[in-house]
Formats: structure tokens, sequence, C-alpha cells
């Protein structure tokens, strides 16, 4: 098996994280992938226009990123509004406007609220077609980007068009709508209220929208198969079923793999306009700091940051305790993304383990010193140097001094990582601290004794080696577990190992 994706498998991962921008459940896309196949076949889609269909179906929304930041602006949690839309009649826009109306202005009261519903009012449509220009467009680059052809860019470009020319942002209307978006768009809202409700149910919905939402004759397609489709679809794995569907490509070596990582380090970065650039900034610093060779964890550690709405990566003030554990989300997100991709483990480990402290403060899996790794552990050293340089919605940016005694500082508490904090900074044209400093207040001498007791040694046989008595051995001994607060040599150990001390630095 291949340790590196495919350009289709790729593709299938961004529609899983377009799941977690909708907020659907990991699968859905994918899943009217499926349905979409079972459609293009039946309607008598040559093989070039049912594969056209799949990339179409699989990157329908491949721009979300590219507008959530004023989306979240008009009406708060967008992940919410975006779930709301994919049920909602889009040729219909008096229930549009109607919805909109009643999201304006989210979590605002009084004047705030009254200002937000009059401006949606005065400026909806306008504000509604720039808003999903930005997401054709950005699909557009995106696309480009991944190699794909005109065909799907153009049907990608009509993903808001509706067949009766109330779709936005420029009013396309029945046939210049291109077929694989007719067929993506009717497949997924299929998907949607078929999961979510009855098959009954959202077949009458289909009706209901035939020649006004939908191309009529795809729509009588759905109407007559759509229940034999659907009790097949929705027992299948939809990422194993999806792919199986998939045009064939060859697995991603060279600069195209690293192309691919980039891209999915952007699509995760433009989610936000204080995160802009933030993966990449940091892949700089660990290929600095480690080699080429870490690059792709670096890349690709944030790309979870899509499943957290921009109502809480852009609130100007502190988050409560819910906004936190669902920042911490994002990170368990990454993991569940990556382990999809036939991935070496080592940049598996890297990359989930950006967010993660040695003394286990970090997050989601709140693993210690033992369970992470050298990339890992400048990783995360670079992606605190990077977000405290930059500005944030609740922050201005520290200056470069102040990020790198910060991250002193949170080295010599034991919670990054000293080696890797000098080898960031190093990399960010900092001088390097002549010497590391140490967790717990522990001198050179102490660490040596300690590792040596780590490795087994007596205390005895620990004074032989570095040749001291074994009364100034033991004395090194016990201060070392009063600052340590232990009184056993293996929990002493412990603490060795969560900190990096075994090995000695080089």
């Amino acid at each position: 098996m291949s340790e590196t994706p495919t350009q289709a498998e790729i593709a299938a991962l961004l529609a899983v994280a377009q799941d977690h921008a909708f907020g659907q459940p990991p699968g859905a896309q994918l899943r009217a992938t499926v349905l979409a196949q079972e459609l293009a076949a039946a309607v008598g889609l040559d093989e070039s226009a049912r594969e056209t269909t799949w990339w179409t179906s699989t990157l329908r929304f491949l721009g979300c990123t590219g507008h959530a930041f004023e989306t979240a602006t008009l009406f708060g949690d967008e992940i919410e509004v975006r779930a709301w839309s994919l049920r909602a009649d889009a040729s219909n826009p008096v229930e549009l406007l109607r919805k909109m109306v009643s999201l304006a202005g989210a979590g605002s009261t009084g004047i705030a609220r009254v200002q937000a519903v009059v401006g949606l009012l005065a400026t909806g449509r306008a504000a509604a077609r720039s808003n999903f220009q930005a997401a054709c467009e950005v699909a557009d680059a995106f696309a480009a980007r991944l190699g794909l052809d005109d065909d799907l860019r153009s049907a990608l470009a009509a993903n808001f068009e509706r067949w009766n020319g109330k779709g936005l942002p420029r009013g396309l209307k029945a046939t210049a709508i291109p077929v694989p978006m007719r067929i993506a768009q009717i497949a997924q809202e299929f998907e949607v209220l078929a999961r979510s409700g009855s098959v009954a149910a959202s077949l009458d919905v289909m009706a209901s929208r035939r020649a006004k939402a939908y191309d009529p004759e795809i729509t009588d397609v759905v109407l007559s198969r759509g229940r034999r489709w659907w009790d097949v679809v929705h027992d299948l794995d939809p990422w194993d079923a999806a792919l199986e569907h998939a045009p064939v490509t060859p697995p991603l070596q060279g600069e195209a793999l690293r192309n691919a990582l980039v891209l999915l380090a952007d699509f995760a970065d433009l989610k936000s306009p204080s995160m802009a650039g933030h993966s990449r900034a940091v892949a700089a610093l660990v290929v600095e700091a480690c080699g080429p060779g870490a690059e792709a964890g670096a890349l690709v550690h944030d790309i979870g940051r899509v499943a957290v709405p921009n109502s809480i990566w852009d609130k100007p003030g502190p988050l409560t305790r819910d906004e936190r554990d669902r920042v911490e989300m994002h990170s368990l997100v990454t993991e569940q993304l990556l382990r999809r991709l036939p991935l070496p483990p080592d940049t598996l480990e890297a990359a989930c383990g950006a967010h993660e402290r040695l003394d286990r403060s970090g997050y989601h899996r709140r693993a210690g010193g033992p369970h992470l790794g050298e990339v890992a552990r400048v990783i995360a050293a670079a992606d605190v140097y990077q977000a405290m340089i930059s500005d944030r919605p609740h922050r201005p940016a520290s200056s470069s001094a102040e990020a790198a005694a910060e991250l002193r500082a949170m080295a010599d508490a034991g919670s990054l990582d000293g080696e890797a904090v000098e080898r960031v900074l190093e990399a960010a044209g900092h001088p390097r601290r002549s010497r590391v400093a140490l967790p717990a207040g522990l001198t050179a001498r102490e660490v040596e004794v300690l590792r040596l007791l780590t490795l087994g040694l007596t205390t005895r046989q620990a004074a032989a080696r570095l040749f001291i008595s074994t009364k100034t051995a033991d004395r090194h001994v016990q201060n070392t577990y009063r600052k340590l607060g232990v009184s056993t040599r293996g929990a002493a150990a412990l603490f060795a190992i969560e900190h990096g001390l075994v090995v000695e630095a080089v």
C-alpha cells in the first residue's frame, strides 16, 4: 500500500472537511457523490461526463472557507446557517430572505439587532451575490491548483445557480447550468433530506422543487429510482463507495504531493483572516528547524479548523469554557481527517501532536512527553511562536522578542520542549540561548543523575559513572525528588521520560 494519497483521495478528504463546515456527519457529501454517480449513469452521461460529475459532487463546496468569515459576520454561527441552507429551497428568494432576516445580527439585541436587520434588507441580495461569488472564485482557484479541467471548473462556478434562474451570483438558468452541477445539487439535497427525515418526504420535496430548483428531467429520474438507490447507499461506507466510483489517479509524489498538502493548509487557514498563511509560516519554521521531511505534518496540522465556527475563531473577547471545548475539538477532527489518507505514521503523529504539551496541558489527547516525537515538539513550538507574533481578534500581535521570551518561559515551566523552542527561535532569527533551561529548576548535574536512575542504575552505580561520591549522588537524588514532588525512582523516571531527559542533548 502506498504511503502517499492520490488526487482522488485528497478530494475525498476535502469532501469530509466540507461536511464539517456544513454541520453534516462525516461522509454525507461522499454519499451524495455515490448517488450522483447513479444518477449520472441513469441519465446516460458518458464516462468523461460521469468523471466530471464525480469531481463536482465531491468538491461542490470547495470554496467554503473563502467566505466563512463574511457569513459569520452577518449571521453568527456560519456552520449552523450552512446546515440550514442544505435543506432550504434555494430557488425561492422569499423563503431565503425570511430566514436571513431571522438570523441577521445573531447574538445581538436591541438597536444593534435592528440595525443588522435593516442593513440586511438594504444590501441583502448584493451581499449574498458577493458571498457566493467569493465561494466560486476560491473553489476555482483551488480546483486549478489540483490540476482539474475546465469542465469541472465551469460546473463549480454554477454551484449556487438554479434551474429557474433565481440562483446566484450570475442568475444562470436551465441548460446554461452544466449537467454535472445540476446532478450534484439534487443528489446532495436528496441525501440531506432523506438522511434527516424519511425517503418519502424527501422525494415529495424533490417533486415540489421540480422545474424550480432542479432540472425537471433529472428530477423525474430521482423520483422514479431514488428510493431504490437510497436502500443501497445508506448502508455503504461513503468513503470506500465514493472512491470506488472515483476516476483513477496515481499516488501523488514529490512536488505534486507537496502542492496538495499546501492546498490543504490554505483551505484551513482561509477560514479566518487572522489565520491567513499561518500553516505555511509554521511549516517554514519547522523545515528550518528540522529539515524538509518535517514539512508535511506542519502544513496539515490545523486542517480540522474547518469544524469550528468563525463566531468562535473570530470572537474579540475571551472564550467561554464551552467555546474552548469546541476549539480543542479541531485537533481531534484533524486526526480523524488525516488518518483517512495513506500518510507515513510519522507525519500523522507529528501533525496530530501540534497542540499537545509535555506536561499534558495541551489537547486533544492530553498526551505527555513520552508520546511526543521530535517533529511534534518542534511543530508545537513553531505553532505557538507564529500565533504570538500574529494579530488575533482578542489581542494584538506580540513582538518577536516578547514571543521568544514567552516561548522560553513555557519551556522553563515544562510545557514546551526546551530544545525544540531553541531550534524554532533560531529558525526565526533569534540568537540561541547558550544553555537550554531545565525543567522544574533542576541543575545539569541533577539531570545527569536522574537520567542514569531512569536507565536503571543504582545511586552507587550513578556515582561511579559520574566520578562523584555516593553521598554526593544521593544528595542530588534527594534534591531532584524534592523539586519534582516525588519520592520514588519510578515517578522520577516518568518525569524524565515526559520531558525528554533520557537522551543526552547533543
